[in-house]
């Protein structure tokens, strides 16, 4: 077995065999992910959520998958046919892609790779491009205008976004996601993670995601008071379902980020607890969590507050705190908790 392994065809087999692992646990964990979600709205609301279609309401997500799978493809007259079937193909598999460089524990990731930051940001700007097609192709003014809306919305926030890791990137001296995790295993448990050092960012981090990821209190492309249903309003059936499956992955992608590069990884909270991927894992489902509460309990932004924020709020204050962490880190100010390059974290 090993042998077959050092061949080219055993590589490939591997690789392959290591993708569709990847792949089943993004896609099971949407199952679960919108369950979730629901389950949380109508708890903030005093209702039950789903309960019927298996135990505790547990296949709901599965029931709904399906119903989606085997309705008729209504395409409306006039739409630019391949464009319009391939822009939900692309958000669905960009959104996937960028998870291949997501480790879950030391040496569990399908791409160890020295720039993983930069990949994740590439496939999170090519994303854009599934919106405006979908938008443009659909031969509505009101998709068109939803996709335009969305784009500008996840421009400006990929922005701050940006400014923010470059400060994680100056702090370790690497745009590797294991060496990041790495950097922050001080022996202090949660107290050496990067949450601390960098707690200001944090919190525009998070927001940020929400806004990138066209979530409540920023949902406008797609709010039901705003262009009927944004960019997707000409969709139906699987091309719909794509769509709505490729962006809570690109939450979950977002969950995933703020556990790596904040709240350190896999690791323990606690320095005698062994770390693993269960910490991961329960990091990311505790952030979506958070995501699942402000979409139940925080009041839709109108779009000109949220250009607002994105540029003349966000977009200072992380170029900022570039200044200052590369201020910090260059004198190894604060016991050089801003150059763990430096001290060999």
């Amino acid at each position: 077995m090993a042998e077959f392994l050092d061949t080219g065809l055993g590589i490939f087999v591997l690789i392959v065999a290591q993708s569709l692992l990847v792949i089943a646990f993004v896609m099971i964990s949407l199952l679960f992910l919108v369950y979730g979600d629901r389950k949380v709205w109508a708890a903030v609301q005093m209702r039950r959520g789903p309960n019927v279609v298996g135990p505790w309401g547990l296949l709901q997500s599965v029931a709904d998958a399906l119903k989606f799978v085997v309705k008729e493809v209504v395409i409306p007259a006039g739409v630019d046919r391949p464009v319009y079937f391939l822009a939900p193909l692309l958000s669905f598999i960009l959104a996937v892609l960028a998870w291949a460089v997501i480790p879950f524990n030391e040496g569990w990731v399908l791409a160890d790779i020295n720039v993983a930051i930069l990949f994740v940001f590439a496939i999170a700007s090519l994303e854009v491009y599934g919106v405006i097609m979908g938008g443009w192709a659909s031969n509505s003014k009101y998709a068109f205008l939803g996709s335009l809306r969305s784009a500008a919305q996840m421009i400006s926030y990929e922005v701050s976004l940006g400014l923010i890791i470059i400060g994680v990137i100056i702090t370790t001296g690497s745009m590797n996601l294991s060496v990041i995790v790495a950097a922050q295993d001080t022996g202090w448990g949660m107290l050496g993670w990067y949450w601390l050092p960098h707690l200001p960012m944090v919190v525009l981090f998070f927001i940020s995601c929400l806004a990138e990821t066209n979530r409540p209190p920023f949902d406008l492309p797609e709010a039901e008071s705003e262009l009927v249903a944004g960019f997707m309003v000409e969709y139906s059936s699987t091309p719909y379902l794509l769509f709505m499956a490729g962006e809570y992955i690109a939450i979950f992608l977002m969950c995933a980020l703020i556990s790596l590069l904040f709240f350190g990884g896999w690791l323990s909270p606690v320095p005698f607890l062994p770390d693993g991927p269960h910490w991961m894992i329960a990091k990311m489902a505790f952030f979506f969590f958070l995501f699942a509460m402000v979409k139940a309990i925080v009041p839709r932004y109108r779009y000109d507050q949220l250009m607002r924020i994105g540029w003349k709020v966000f977009l200072p204050l992380s170029l900022g705190w570039v200044v200052l962490v590369a201020f910090f880190a260059k004198f190894e100010l604060f016991g050089g908790a801003y150059a763990r390059w430096a001290i060999g974290g």
